[in-house]
């Protein structure tokens, strides 16, 4: 059955998505070795408002009112906590076993998205929480390995992420995409100038390429995101992010000779397998 128009744009937005998570995430190893993430979250920020700026002068500062301030507050502190996480995770663990973790993300976010939005389970996306449940057991492997405080960042991070996805698909409904953006950059710039006021260090030049490329990607990964989230359900979206292991554990094997562990493989097989289930289940309805 052929996947309606605006499935298929949400899965062009999703693309854009996963390159651009990819490079945040080469630009956050590559800072985290002499940045603190409150620094470097700050930073990021602050670059993102002085490109989306001209761009929201250009097309009328109209576009910035929103009935929904709290909800932008909420999602923002939220988000900001996430990636707080996310940052000392790429800083303790391959990229791929964050990027497998990372992977019970769509699985919060669609159980928030039942809770708060009103959209329904159904069989495929029950299949998907269970594998995804039995995915994230088998990487973690506890009782057999020890879960180390990388793995428990990560589990709390991805919950973090999962939550503003659905804060994200909520404001959907009434704010566009550019708003939710530039409302992120801007009070995420605040929350960072505070956070960051008792761990400043001077920036060394060679960082600031991977800065602006951080603040450039961190930018066009919440867009694609958000208009992914515009154009269907974020149960069918959000597993898309599955995708980002292989590109993920490439790049950490070509640039820092991480291999992917068996065990962080299989986990991911079954969570990828538990969606693929899912989005055949969507596409047959």
């Amino acid at each position: 059955m052929r996947l309606a128009g605006h499935l298929i744009r949400a899965i062009a937005w999703m693309g854009g998505t996963l390159l651009s998570f990819t490079a945040m995430a080469i630009s956050v190893r590559e800072l985290s070795y002499d940045m603190h993430a409150f620094e470097m979250l700050f930073i990021r920020s602050a670059i993102g408002v002085a490109i989306l700026t001209p761009i929201v002068w250009a097309a009328g500062w109209q576009t910035l009112r929103t009935k929904h301030l709290a909800g932008h507050l909420m999602r923002n502190a939220v988000h900001f906590t996430g990636q707080v996480l996310w940052i000392f995770g790429i800083a303790l663990l391959p990229l791929a076993t964050v990027s497998a973790i990372e992977f019970t993300t769509p699985v919060w976010g669609a159980i928030l998205a039942v809770a708060f939005l009103g959209e329904r389970m159904n069989r495929g996306r029950w299949v998907a929480l269970a594998l995804g449940f039995v995915g994230i057991l088998v990487i973690l492997r506890p009782g057999m390995a020890v879960v180390g405080s990388g793995a428990l960042i990560m589990l709390a991070c991805a919950f973090f992420f999962g939550a503003t996805n659905a804060i994200t698909k909520w404001l959907t409904r009434s704010d566009s995409p550019v708003t939710i953006v530039f409302y992120m950059v801007l009070m995420q710039t605040l929350f960072g100038a505070v956070a960051s006021i008792f761990v400043w260090t001077p920036v060394a030049a060679e960082a600031w390429p991977w800065l602006l490329l951080l603040a450039i990607t961190g930018l066009s990964a919440h867009y694609c995101l958000t208009r992914a989230l515009l154009a269907a359900d974020a149960s069918f979206v959000l597993p898309f992010e599955f995708l980002r292991l292989p590109l993920v554990a490439l790049m950490g094997f070509l640039l820092y000779s991480e291999a992917i562990e068996a065990a962080t493989l299989l986990g991911a097989v079954l969570i990828f397998s538990g969606t693929t289930y899912s989005l055949r289940y969507e596409s047959r309805r």
